[in-house]
């Protein structure tokens, strides 16, 4: 890790202005040098001069302004470039090898009556990008450590199965059953990097777009956050993210850029593949992306490397003495360079070099294919080399390469640079037999045109892949691959949630508070505590953790170098380079990859960490619903809390911030456990098994989302006979009904609880109804439960049939059944045909808006009043009351007055 000497001052570089000159005549005399300079040797030499005076200015480490884009050239001069220790032929003949298979696989899975298809032309571009780091720079998990941690581009995947069948990782079964995943099982190969469908393999999700470099950022952040911590060594690892030109269009990707280089995180080096296009068509085809993204990276604080040109341009830049050449290259759009990718040499001569008798000079001894063949630098193994090279030995700030590539690379006139190469799937015959000739793969023609084409192994004793398996042992194993190591943690007894359980007693607090009480105790625990990871998007005051700040401390790696303005209070705001807590700023995605990182640490690094995220509920599955998908495909596992939520108890705050259905949302995640709990000691039981399910013996691949809610309440103590089943199975009786003549039941879950008990009251005082209320903590396990068992019952006919939890579980109680939350009424619906008798359900269905909790609820007519009213109602449809009682209920009620509603308790942020 980079000391702080090594980063990068406060201030960059900028012009002076209020600086004084205490030497005239010194300054004097530098200005005089450069105007000889231009008048002697001219502009483009008095050009270079300066550039070489900024170089030594920084290597002396004087802050001078940056330059936020260079010339579109090399970075790395050829002078500078390492050596190249690796053996170039052996190299091409295995990179070969793994073009031919990806293009194969590919191509076989088009073939009739499978046509799964695939992407071939993204992992033809970057090819050389992928076999440079395999060769000589991924570092496997060995050495029984995390290795580096790879995001491999998605649409690159192909390339990896092939070269994963080279070293007899894959079989050629495997690679025949891509797409395939469950008409081939157990042989089918995912389309995209997905390690819970490939959980051996890949170890990070990243076809979609954006969250990848997103990831990569926060990965090896969570890599010196652990370090820092002593809860593991990742000093060696090293984080490589393959991304495309086009890929960084998505906010995602450079959103978090900043905090890479704040943080001086030269353990993470982007590489992006710049082949100049996207999926249809160019990148920027009047512009020029590599330097738009130089600029962007620097102005970010990151150390920019682009590697544009391959080995045969050295000597023509080398002559290059007017800089006519540099010009050329700078002025000339990418969508020109696609084109070039295209043409012939006659084309690019005329076209590039034609324009100026000094262009036309320096090729005029090179043949067309000479000049069609020169190259760009992303296909060049010694130039990549030397990238990653310096790369890894940059201090003090994270490395991006930005490689020149072209799309669709060896595949062929039909797809090289060609818009649609994206979606071009198979190759003909032909197309085939140019790609054989053009990589000397010894296949016959009779092969190719005898049916699907074959995959070539050169032989598992062949120099090429006992090169292969040398280069791989030699940096710990092979990649990607993924590695439970860690071991079940040891969970503290139920002395820990001992406070919850007893209630709050006559204080009133918010169920968000009751979980950090539980939180608070549970980071007392000598086993688990320090393996809380604390994580919230700048609200951990509004969420009352800042009782946190004094003995958790916030992570910075600079630690706290200033006073801070409240430090003679108690709860203080304390950065430490140890402390527990990540405050990673109004950055709900940065958070969220936090919490992945955090979630997946237990294989990516052997060492289970327990995140706990903390946020805005309506800024959470609404806002970065696609990354909760990332984490259930990366087998992340953690605590997801919502607070603040419901549509109804933050509505001070308005539309924005009333969340009615991130409930729904969490639904759709086969990977989230989602509870909606009322009390402390509801909260306890779930949070004590969600901790067994994911960190005891027999772990899941899943993480807990709780909704907490901020309206204060008084927290009953747990019953002496609480059903702790219901619980976590998502429904349980919190109140039976002692008096009235007539039978229902109420169901409610979070906050509603309390205004059902209130409508139980009233029924019973006033309508002779008996009601009993249930707690349904969790709508969505009881629909996720009754869904698996009719899918048993569909398939086992033949056997007794199961029954739903929730049926069994309301059976034998007298309905009807009314359910009532703070949500959507698609969130209790779910349950609906489950229910053992008449149901309906009362919801927040609209948007938000800001008024008292009181009269958002009479508008949305889920208050304790339309709780009573809605029971009346499905009793008098049944004929057990007589409907005139329905009107005297609206009128004594005042249902239909917004104003006439009690504004319920107000405040209560936490």
């Amino acid at each position: 890790m980079a000391s702080a000497s090594d980063r990068n001052p406060i201030i960059i570089g900028g012009l002076p202005s209020q600086v004084p000159d205490f030497d005239p005549e010194e300054t004097q005399e530098w200005l005089d040098s450069l105007d000889a300079a231009v008048d002697e040797r001219g502009r483009e030499r008095a050009r270079y001069l300066m550039l070489r005076l900024i170089e030594r200015a920084r290597e002396k480490r004087v802050a001078v302004p940056e330059m936020r884009s260079t010339d579109y050239v090399n970075t790395i001069a050829t002078k500078d470039e390492p050596f190249f220790p690796g053996n170039e032929e052996i190299e091409r003949k295995v990179l070969n090898a793994t073009r031919w298979n990806a293009a194969v696989m590919v191509s076989r899975a088009q073939r009739p009556g499978i046509g799964v298809g695939g992407h071939i032309a993204t992992f033809a571009s970057s090819a050389s990008l992928y076999d440079v780091g395999f060769n000589h720079f991924f570092r496997g998990k060995d050495e029984g450590d995390g290795g580096d941690q790879i995001f491999f581009q998605g649409h690159a995947s192909p390339g990896i199965y092939a070269r994963a069948y080279l070293l007899d990782r894959l079989s050629e079964q495997q690679l025949d059953a891509f797409r395939q995943e469950k008409s081939k099982a157990p042989y089918g190969l995912s389309s995209y990097p997905h390690p819970r469908l490939m959980p051996d393999f890949w170890e990070f999700p990243t076809v979609s777009m954006g969250l990848g470099p997103l990831g990569a950022i926060y990965q090896a952040r969570m890599n010196r956050y652990m370090e820092a911590r002593g809860i593991a060594d990742t000093s060696k690892s090293h984080v490589w993210a393959y991304l495309g030109d086009g890929e960084m269009d998505e906010p995602e990707s450079l959103g978090q850029l900043s905090i890479a280089a704040r943080e001086g995180l030269d353990n993470l080096t982007f590489v992006v593949n710049c082949n100049l296009q996207r999926l249809d068509g160019p990148v920027r085809g009047n512009g020029k992306i590599i330097q738009e993204l130089e600029s962007i990276f620097r102005g970010a604080g990151w150390n920019v490397i682009k590697l544009i040109w391959d080995r045969s341009w050295d000597p023509l830049l080398a002559q290059d003495r007017d800089g006519i050449l540099v010009n050329k290259m700078n002025s000339t759009p990418d969508g020109q360079f696609q084109t070039y990718a295209t043409e012939s040499g006659a084309y690019i001569r005329e076209h590039f070099f034609g324009g100026d008798q000094r262009l036309r000079a320096m090729v005029e001894n090179m043949s067309d294919q000479q000049i069609q063949h020169l190259g760009r630098g992303g296909h060049d193994h010694k130039k990549v080399y030397a990238a990653y090279a310096a790369a890894k030995a940059h201090k003090g700030q994270p490395t991006v390469i930005l490689a020149q590539t072209v799309k669709g690379w060896t595949l062929g006139p039909n797809f090289e640079g060609r818009n649609a190469t994206h979606q071009m799937k198979k190759l003909t015959v032909d197309d085939l037999k140019r790609f054989r000739d053009r990589l000397h793969i010894p296949i016959t023609d009779a092969q190719l045109e005898s049916g699907a084409p074959p995959y070539y192994h050169p032989g598992r004793n062949s120099p090429e892949i006992q090169y292969m398996h040398d280069q791989r042992n030699a940096h710990g194993g092979y990649v990607p691959t993924r590695v439970v190591r860690a071991k079940p943690l040891q969970l503290p007894d139920d002395s820990a949630y001992a406070t919850a359980k007893k209630g709050s007693g006559h204080q009133s607090i918010a169920t968000t508070m009751a979980f950090v009480r539980i939180l608070k105790d549970l980071m007392r625990d000598k086993e688990i505590g320090k393996r809380f990871v604390l994580i919230a998007p700048d609200e951990y005051r509004t969420f009352g953790m800042d009782a946190f700040f004094p003995s958790a401390k916030i992570y910075n790696p600079l630690g706290q170098q200033y006073e801070a303005v409240d430090r003679e209070l108690l709860l203080a705001y304390k950065e430490s380079p140890t402390g527990q807590m990540l405050h990673d700023g109004i950055s709900e995605a940065g958070c969220t990859a936090s919490l992945i990182a955090a979630g997946s640490a237990y294989a990516t690094h052997g060492e289970p960490l327990i995140p706990v995220y903390v946020f805005y509920s309506m800024f959470g599955f609404q806002r970065t619903g696609d990354q909760f998908w990332q984490m259930a495909d990366q087998l992340a596992r953690g605590f997801v809390l919502g607070a603040t939520a419901g549509r109804t108890t933050l509505t001070g705050e308005g539309l924005q911030h009333a969340d009615g259905h991130s409930q729904l949302l969490a639904s759709t995640n086969p990977g989230c456990v989602a509870y909606d709990p009322a009390y402390g000691y509801e909260i306890a039981h779930i949070v004590k098994d969600g901790l067994r399910r994911m960190y005891g013996a027999d772990a899941e691949d899943v993480f807990y989302y709780l909704t907490v809610y901020n309206e204060p309440i008084q927290h009953p103590a747990e019953p002496v006979d609480v059903d702790v089943d219901g619980i976590l199975k998502g429904i349980h009786r919190v109140s039976a009904g002692s008096e009235g003549a007539v039978g229902a039941q109420i169901m409610a879950s979070g906050v509603a609880v309390p205004w059902a008990l209130e409508a139980q009251r009233i029924l019973a005082a006033e309508w002779n109804v008996k009601a009993d209320v249930w707690s349904a903590t969790s709508w969505n396990e009881l629909r996720r439960e009754a869904v698996e068992v009719e899918e048993h019952n569909l398939l086992h006919p033949e056997e007794e049939q199961r029954v739903p939890y929730v049926t069994r579980k309301l059976s034998g109680s007298e309905g009807p059944f009314v359910a009532v939350s703070d949500w959507m009424r698609s969130v209790p619906d779910q349950i609906s045909r489950w229910v053992p008798g008449p149901y309906t359900s009362l919801g927040a269905d609209g948007f938000g808006f800001a008024d008292t909790r009181g009269a958002a609820r009479r508008f949305f007519h889920i208050d304790a009043q339309s709780v009573v009213l809605a029971v009346l109602t499905e009793l008098a449809k049944a004929g057990r009351i007589d409907r005139s009682v329905l009107k005297q209920a609206i009128d004594r009620y005042q249902l239909l007055d917004v104003s006439a509603a009690d504004p319920g308790a107000a405040g209560g942020d936490a």
